[in-house]
């Protein structure tokens, strides 16, 4: 294997083996057809529907009969509660559908198939594909009888365009001008925008288009015009290739603002590409690998032997350079590569799960900038959710629930309670803006006022307004539902709605402490724009006193709801109930949960959870934590074997689909994060070296990696023993590593010394670092 390189010896034969470029807004899946490629084109603000009637998510749809003036919390909500404390679950779930809105999220769109016939595909022989991932390049090699065909593709961030290079001499003659297959009303034309004609569709998205599961008609609706697109493309030809450059633009213009018309649109795509023409192709492939590798060559990972781990640990940094960069839309389900007008799951951000998976790996591995559009995403969403509170719950902050889309949408759907009522999105979509702040050493003192206090406040306020005394008088979040999952009752049926759910009880407990963290760690000055805090800071002290801690079921597993209750899916996908030990940081190994946490995970295990590429990232994480490096190698070796198509991209089931499978990038990033935390952890207090090395890993290096306190570490291991390790320290003050017990060590700090406090089988070292000092340990 060339490292940093997938290669193939056949064309993708469906949409997920294809080779995805991108540069955050315009993304580019490759077939790697000879002769006649096929390029599937996505601009990441291309959506349906467009600004909502309301903030509160409503759509322009007529509300339910329960749905008044004032919202349906005062009408449902407190015979919701006291169905669910009187143990009529079964009630509960009825009252809960009647606390749902009447509208659901719109689809991420695709701009259409662009074909290009660049050159002779008969006889063709020595077919290959790759795509570089350390220099962002999709190449297919081939040769045909008028000699070698090499096509070379990127997509440029600082050029903002998709370039195609066609060369040898069995490409020039054959190159024709492409065409722009699009499912929606488009117009096509050649214009001269002073560069040459350029090809130019124009169209629109559509008004409406229902989530591909919900089955009623009109699914889509053109009947009124959505935002408008352009693709501008232009073909040109020298001696030596054929070079075809492509841009697309939108309509969007921010969530609440009215659409661009289609001549502005029109007109920035012809813009882009005219810019690139004047442009030498050796220059922007310049421009291009050199943007890229800024972010790419930050983090390294070397893993002889085992070239696929390693592999995966590139593509996921790779997609999210690709797919998520300040000033775009995050990654959504599918990243920013989608050809169908409705999508699975309408390619939207889910946030129960998926949404903050893709950016797991965003601050440990060397990529805090491109987390920045998830995070402004969750600002957004403190706002918009705003009325979804108070319209659903009576409550104060914000509600968002398990999924959005580009117009910040944040009401409950009309659904399956097990999905639907979950409102908690914006308290685990906090731990991102947290960890932003924890990995950068709490050094944006503007970021903490602009963006981490109004979130945290929000969440908390609204966290505070959820929670309920149970009959022993401990605070629980009620209603609460653990994503996606049910419980069988005693009548014989299946639930969702109860109180205190495990993840809900984490999520409440991490956002009332943070806030309580936050408030207290900058001087009064920074956050002088608000006024209440002293009282809300008292409310979270008293609320954190009496919340009710996660259970432990009679069989020595953590529970996944308030109490003991039988699984519907005893192998379900989702571990909400092991947030606490990863995503979250609660459970260390000094918890009284870590042999509750490890018992639950293999109980779920043990009848089948892992099934999707995104379920089996998280396992991979989750292993980590546990230091089990056996099953982290299990769900490597899965992801691989089972859940990646050709081109290494993750797969969830979809029956319908003649393949049966779909993509979804959350596995992809997943995976990056679930490696790094086999070599390097940094959650319970020190900066811990090599937890779980796999025994498959007996010699590499992984470097680059950032730790919370924003320390910076690069680590050598060879025969499955430490061999250095480099630290720069991120602040001044006591630093504590983590380290092997199995050799001798150095530590060049000249004060560093053995204390207390590691988990068994390690040991802990700690000295006095001085901010920008670099420290070896060897």
């Amino acid at each position: 294997m060339t490292r940093h390189r997938i290669s193939l010896t056949a064309p993708a034969g469906e949409f997920h083996d294809g080779f995805p470029l991108g540069n955050g807004s315009l993304g580019a899946m490759l077939h790697g057809r000879p002769g006649l490629e096929w390029i599937d084109l996505n601009a990441d603000t291309f959506w349906s529907g467009g600004p909502l009637a309301s903030s509160a998510g409503e759509a322009r749809q007529p509300a339910g009969p329960l749905l008044s003036a004032a919202g349906p919390a005062v009408e449902v909500l407190p015979a919701l509660r006291q169905a669910v404390a009187d143990g009529d679950h079964a009630t509960a779930d009825l009252l809960a559908r009647q606390l749902q809105g009447d509208a659901w999220t719109q689809s991420f769109q695709p701009l259409g198939r662009l074909e290009w016939a660049y050159a002779d595909d008969h006889d063709v022989t020595g077919y290959h594909r790759h795509l570089d991932l350390a220099d962002a390049l999709a190449e297919t090699d081939y040769v045909t009888a008028s000699g070698p065909v090499r096509l070379t593709a990127f997509v440029s961030a600082p050029d903002g365009v998709l370039v195609v290079s066609a060369t040898g001499p069995g490409s020039l003659a054959a190159a024709v001008p492409p065409v722009l297959h699009t499912p929606h009303p488009a117009t096509t034309g050649v214009v001269d925008a002073g560069a040459g004609p350029c090809l130019l569709w124009t169209g629109h998205a559509p008004a409406h288009v229902l989530p591909n599961y919900v089955d009623r008609s009109p699914a889509v609706d053109y009947t009124t015009a959505g935002m408008g697109f352009a693709v501008a493309a232009a073909v040109r030809h020298t001696a030596a290739e054929t070079r075809l450059i492509v841009a697309a633009a939108t309509g969007f213009r921010g969530p609440d603002a009215p659409f661009a018309d289609l001549a502005t649109v029109a007109g920035e795509a012809l813009a882009r590409v005219t810019r690139a023409l004047a442009v030498p192709m050796a220059k922007l492939l310049q421009r291009h690998v050199a943007d890229h590798r800024a972010l790419f060559d930050r983090a390294d990972l070397a893993l002889p032997g085992a070239d696929r781990a390693e592999l995966l640990f590139h593509l996921g940094r790779y997609l999210l350079i690709a797919s998520s960069r300040p000033g775009t839309q995050p990654a959504n389900l599918q990243g920013i590569w989608n050809a169908d007008v409705r999508p699975g799951w309408c390619g939207n951000w889910t946030t129960n799960i998926n949404a903050q998976m893709n950016y797991w790996a965003a601050e440990p591995t060397g990529l805090p900038e491109l987390h920045e559009p998830l995070l402004t995403l969750t600002r957004e969403l403190a706002v918009s959710g705003v009325p979804t509170a108070a319209r659903y719950y009576s409550a104060r902050g914000a509600a968002v629930h398990h999924n959005t889309d580009l117009w910040r949408f944040t009401a409950p759907v009309p659904g399956d309670p097990q999905w639907a009522n979950w409102p908690s999105a914006l308290l685990w979509l906090s731990a991102h803006v947290w960890d932003h702040l924890e990995f950068g050493a709490f050094a944006d003192a503007a970021f903490a006022r602009e963006v981490a206090l109004p979130v945290l406040r929000a969440a908390a306020e609204f966290t505070l307004d959820m929670l309920v005394p149970d009959p022993s008088g401990a605070l629980v979040v009620s209603p609460s539902t653990s994503p996606e999952h049910q419980f069988l009752t005693a009548a014989g049926g299946h639930t969702a709605v109860s109180w205190g759910c495990a993840l809900d009880q984490e999520l409440a407990r991490e956002v009332l402490t943070r806030l309580l963290v936050l408030l207290d760690r900058w001087p009064d000055a920074t956050f002088a724009t608000f006024a209440t805090f002293a009282a809300l800071a008292a409310e979270a002290t008293a609320a954190l006193a009496a919340l009710r801690p996660v259970q432990t079921g009679p069989d020595g597993a953590l529970l996944e709801w308030h109490d003991d209750r039988p699984p519907r899916e005893p192998g379900h996908r989702h571990l909400s109930h092991l947030y606490g030990l990863f995503p979250g940081t609660r459970i260390t190994e000094s918890s009284t949960d870590y042999a509750a946490a490890r018992r639950a995970l293999r109980t779920r295990l043990a009848h089948g959870t892992g099934h999707t590429g995104w379920s089996r990232a998280w396992v991979l994480c989750l292993a980590a934590r546990l230091r089990d490096p056996e099953l982290a190698e299990q769900s490597l070796t899965a992801l691989v074997e089972e859940l990646c198509s050709a081109s290494l991209l993750t797969l969830h089931p979809d029956a319908g689909r003649p393949s049966g499978w779909i993509f979804q990038i959350d596995g992809n990033l997943g995976i990056p994060a679930g490696i790094t935390e086999l070599l390097v952890q940094s959650h319970a207090g020190a900066v811990s070296l090599l937890p779980a090395l796999p025994s498959a890993w007996p010699t590499g290096h992984i470097r680059g990696i950032r730790c919370r306190g924003g320390h910076r570490v690069d680590v050598s291991w060879t025969g499955g023993r430490l061999a250095t390790a480099r630290i720069v320290a991120g602040t001044t003050g006591p630093l504590t590593v983590e380290l092997p017990p199995s050799a001798p060590v150095t530590v060049h700090a000249p004060d560093a010394t053995i204390v207390p406090g590691a988990p068994p089988d390690r040991r802990r070292i700690r000295w006095q670092a001085h901010k920008a000092a670099t420290y070896l340990v060897s």
